[in-house]
């Protein structure tokens, strides 16, 4: 999986939140954008993956030289972050199934061995909504990352986790060998495992 773009911007009414962005990202790498708080790294990670339309310029998303119709992208990419928002009235199990029949787990997993392996098995019957913050934001990370996806996007990735989450994190994180991986965060410990880290202030 590629994707390509060529002069991306957006704007938000006379604001241009990044100009000119040309970029080329591999499958089989990582790339981290930083920046200061509300320097655009939502905003640019949602519009590289179709969910904010562009303002100006070019998104190709490629697939062993083939183009990947938009109608087709959305069951290549999954993506984390504090904002999203899970079905609260559902149990862990009943959420994960759920996603499941619309986009298979890794190595054929099943929902039950999901919980075991974000630590919440205990949880497994308990209405999302009864979750505390850290245990919502580690049901966010464990879809991005069990899920079979070849783009994974992680948007401020260990906000609201404990230590024990951000440790869960690294080690979860440092498995994702295939799919092109694409990070927004100002925290070293989210990415200084990444060697391709890009300062989003150069597009301003």
């Amino acid at each position: 999986m590629q994707i390509t773009t060529e002069r991306l911007s957006k704007r938000f009414r006379r604001e241009w939140i990044f100009r000119n962005v040309d970029l080329r990202m591999e499958a089989g790498n990582s790339y981290t954008f930083v920046g200061p708080n509300g320097s655009g790294k939502s905003t640019l990670l949602q519009t590289l993956i179709g969910v904010l339309p562009a303002s100006e310029g070019v998104i190709r998303y490629t697939h062993q030289g083939k183009t990947v119709e938009v109608d087709q992208w959305f069951q290549c990419v999954v993506m984390a972050a504090p904002y999203l928002e899970l079905i609260e009235e559902l149990t862990l199990l009943e959420l994960l199934t759920f996603h499941q029949s619309f986009k298979p787990f890794r190595q054929k997993r099943s929902p039950e061995q999901l919980c075991e392996l974000m630590h919440l098995g205990h949880a497994r019957h308990k209405e999302i909504k009864a979750f505390s913050s850290g245990m919502k934001q580690r049901v966010k990370l464990a879809l991005a990352f069990y899920s079979e996806a070849s783009v994974v996007i992680l948007d401020e990735p260990t906000s609201n986790l404990d230590k024990q989450g951000v440790a869960w994190y690294r080690e979860q994180v440092r498995l994702l060998a295939a799919p092109l991986l694409l990070i927004g965060s100002n925290q070293p410990e989210e990415y200084d495992f990444c060697p391709n880290v890009i300062d989003i202030m150069r597009w301003k």
